[in-house]
C-alpha cells in the first residue's frame, strides 16, 4: 500500500510541476521539498537501508549544485534545477539516472522544437487563451519541468526500492 502511495506522490508532484510550469512557468519550490522530503519515507517503508537513502540525497544535492551552476550561466531556470535534482534522489546514481536524463532531454528537444516553431507561426493574439499566449511570446523560457515530469515518469520502471515488492 505504501508503495502505490509512494508512486502516487511522486507521479502527482511531477505532473503538478509540469502543469504550473505550463501555465505560468514556475515551479513552486515546496513541489521540490515534497519531493525530497517524501523519499526518505518511502525509502525506509520499502525496505532501503538508511546509508543509500543517504546516498541518494547525497546524489540528489550534487545535481542541485550542478542545477544552481546551470542556473547562473542562464541554461535552465532555477525551479528546473531544484525539480530535476528532486527527481534525482529518486532515480538515484546507480545505473538508473542515465535513463532519467535521457528522456528529460529526448523530451525537452522535442518541446523547445515544437514551441519555437510554434513561435515562430502562431501569432500570440490569435489563441485566444491567456496562459497558451503566455507560453508564445518569443521572450518567455520554455517549460522544462514537462521534460523532467516525462522523464521521471518514464524512469518509474527503475525505482526498484519501490517495485522490489
Amino acid at each position: 500500500m505504501i508503495d502505490a502511495l509512494s508512486l502516487a506522490a511522486f507521479a502527482g508532484l511531477l505532473i503538478y510541476a509540469a502543469c504550473s510550469d505550463i501555465a505560468r512557468l514556475i515551479i513552486p519550490n515546496w513541489v521540490s521539498i515534497a519531493l525530497t522530503a517524501i523519499f526518505p519515507i518511502a525509502a525506509l517503508a520499502s525496505g532501503m537501508a538508511p546509508i543509500e537513502i543517504g546516498w541518494h540525497l547525497l546524489f540528489g544535492v550534487t545535481v542541485l549544485v550542478v542545477g544552481f551552476f546551470l542556473f547562473s550561466a542562464n541554461i535552465i531556470g532555477g525551479g528546473d534545477a531544484k525539480l530535476f535534482a528532486a527527481t534525482a534522489v529518486w532515480v538515484g546514481f546507480q545505473g538508473f539516472f542515465m535513463p532519467f536524463m535521457y528522456w528529460t532531454v529526448v523530451a525537452g528537444g522535442v518541446m523547445a522544437i515544437a514551441l519555437l516553431a510554434a513561435r515562430q507561426v502562431v501569432k500570440v493574439e490569435e489563441t485566444g487563451r491567456p496562459f497558451l499566449n503566455h507560453l508564445l511570446k518569443k521572450q518567455n523560457g520554455i517549460p522544462y519541468g514537462v521534460a523532467i515530469m516525462f522523464g521521471g515518469l518514464m524512469a518509474i520502471p527503475s525505482l526498484s526500492f519501490v517495485l522490489a515488492r
